[in-house]
C-alpha cells in the first residue's frame, strides 16, 4: 500500500530542454498561423487580387502582343514569377509586422525572459513567415491555373526553391523588424529595396532581352536567381545557373540566420 502511495505522490518529471524548445517553437508557429487566418482579408486576399490583375493585364492583354517568352507562352512564363513574388512579399511582410508588433506592444519581453533560447524564437517567427508565404503562394498557384497551364518538370526543385526563398525573406523581415524603431521604418525596405528588386528580378521578362551591361547588373539581384530556379522547376529552362541559385539561397539563409541570432543575443533593437 505504501508503495502505491509513493507512486501516486511522486512529483511529475521536469520537462527536458528539447521538449521546452519544441513547445515554444510550436506555440509561436500556431500563434502566427492563427493570426494569418484571423486577418485573412489583409494577409491572403490582397495577393490574390494583385495576381489576378497581373494575369489579366500583363498576361491576357499585353501578353497577346508579346507572344512567346523563353520559348513558352507569355502567360505560362510569368505564372511562376507571380507565385514567387507572392511568396517573397508575404514571407517578408508577415515576420516584419509580427515581430515589430511584438516589440511595440512589449510582449516580446515575455519570450526573452522565458527558457527559450534566442535561436528558437528566430526559428518560430521564420516558420510563421514560411507558413504565410506558402499559403499565399498556394492561393496564387490556384489562380494561375485559371489562366495558364503549369507543367511540373522538377518537383524537388520547385519545393526547394520556394522553401528556401520563403526562409530567406522571412529572415529579412526579422532583421528589418529588429532595427525598425517605428512603423515608417518597417515599410522602408519593402518599398525602396524589395519592390524594385522583385520587378527587375525576371518576374515579367527574360533577362536575355536586356543589353549586355544590364544583364551583368541583373545577375547581382538575388531575386533573379530565386525566380529562375523556381521557374526552371516548371518550364525546364532558366536564365541563370540553378546550382548557383541554390548555393546563393543556402548561403543567404545560413548567414542571415546567424546574424539574427547574434543580434538577438546582444539585445539589438530590444532595449530601446
Amino acid at each position: 500500500m505504501s508503495g502505491a502511495v509513493d507512486v501516486a505522490t511522486a512529483p511529475a518529471p521536469m520537462p527536458t530542454a528539447a521538449h521546452t524548445r519544441w513547445v515554444g517553437f510550436k506555440t509561436i508557429i500556431v500563434r502566427e498561423y492563427e493570426r494569418i487566418i484571423r486577418i485573412w482579408g489583409q494577409t491572403v486576399v490582397p495577393s490574390a487580387v494583385t495576381a489576378t490583375l497581373y494575369f489579366v493585364i500583363f498576361g491576357a492583354l499585353i501578353g497577346q502582343r508579346i507572344g512567346r517568352m523563353g520559348g513558352v507562352d507569355y502567360m505560362q512564363f510569368i505564372a511562376p514569377g507571380l507565385i514567387m513574388m507572392a511568396v517573397i512579399t508575404n514571407s517578408y511582410a508577415n515576420v516584419v509586422s509580427s515581430f515589430f508588433g511584438a516589440k511595440f506592444s512589449k510582449h516580446v519581453e515575455e519570450m526573452l525572459v522565458s527558457p527559450l533560447p534566442n535561436w528558437v524564437i528566430v526559428l518560430g517567427y521564420v516558420g510563421g513567415g514560411v507558413v504565410r508565404g506558402l499559403l499565399v503562394g498556394a492561393v496564387v498557384t490556384v489562380i494561375s491555373l485559371l489562366f495558364a497551364k503549369l507543367v511540373i518538370h522538377h518537383m524537388l526543385i520547385i519545393v526547394g526553391a520556394v522553401l528556401l526563398t520563403a526562409i530567406v525573406f522571412s529572415l529579412g523581415g526579422f532583421l528589418n523588424a529588429m532595427f525598425a524603431k517605428n512603423f515608417e521604418q518597417v515599410n522602408w525596405i519593402p518599398s525602396f529595396v524589395l519592390t524594385p528588386l522583385t520587378y527587375f528580378g525576371g518576374v515579367f521578362f527574360s533577362i536575355s532581352l536586356l543589353p549586355p551591361w544590364a544583364q551583368a547588373l541583373s545577375y547581382a539581384n538575388p531575386i533573379l536567381h530565386m525566380v529562375n530556379a523556381f521557374r526552371y522547376g516548371f518550364l525546364g529552362t532558366s536564365d541563370v545557373s540553378v546550382t548557383l541559385a541554390f548555393t546563393l539561397m543556402f548561403a543567404f539563409a545560413a548567414v542571415m540566420f546567424a546574424i539574427a541570432v547574434i543580434l538577438m543575443n546582444r539585445g539589438v533593437g530590444m532595449r530601446e
